[in-house]
């Protein structure tokens, strides 16, 4: 595999103008089966497994999980923010430094597979009661100052939850995990 593949299995992630019902419905299903399907993955890896990167010079599978539970939790949050405020500007953080914190480093993967599990649930029960106005609602990112539809988001998130997936399930089908 090159680096352009490893680095995006899936491809880039490619926004739309617009979706359907049925292609959101389908990205909060994405969504929703991410913990579960991490948790079969990764259930029986020990230490030296989760301690490699999934890539040349990027993180390790540990690294990764506590990443995604990260990204996952600023989502949830911003999804709440869109939804009682009008456009808010959110707050972005630095993924690549908090993947660098002790805690990301050493943390054990349960604790952060756990956090996504019951994030997800929530996540996804409020993803779940939106209405086609609701999808409409927006946020503001301050570091481009673009505007994101909450239908938008979610395509987004789906595509990181499988994108992030495969990272880890490409490196155990690569080892013969």
């Amino acid at each position: 595999m090159t680096l352009e593949q490893l680095k995006y299995p899936i491809g880039e992630f490619e926004s739309q103008d617009s979706y359907t019902a049925a292609e959101v419905k389908s990205n909060i299903q994405i969504i929703s089966a991410l913990p579960s399907k991490f948790i079969n993955l990764l259930s029986n890896w020990e230490d030296d497994r989760l301690n490699t990167p999934y890539r040349p010079d990027g993180w390790t599978v540990r690294q990764l999980i506590h990443h995604v539970a990260d990204s996952h939790i600023n989502a949830y949050t911003r999804c709440r923010l869109a939804m009682t405020e009008d456009n808010p500007t959110i707050k972005p953080y630095e993924e690549q430094l908090w993947a660098e914190l002790p805690d990301a480093k050493t943390a054990q993967i349960e604790l952060s597979l756990q956090l996504m599990r019951y994030v997800h649930l929530r996540w996804v029960l409020l993803l779940n009661s939106m209405d086609e106005t609701d999808l409409a609602r927006t946020y503001t990112h301050p570091a481009t100052g673009r505007v994101f539809r909450l239908d938008e988001v979610i395509a987004n998130y789906a595509w990181h939850s499988e994108h992030h997936y495969q990272h880890a399930f490409t490196l155990a089908a690569r080892n013969n995990w």
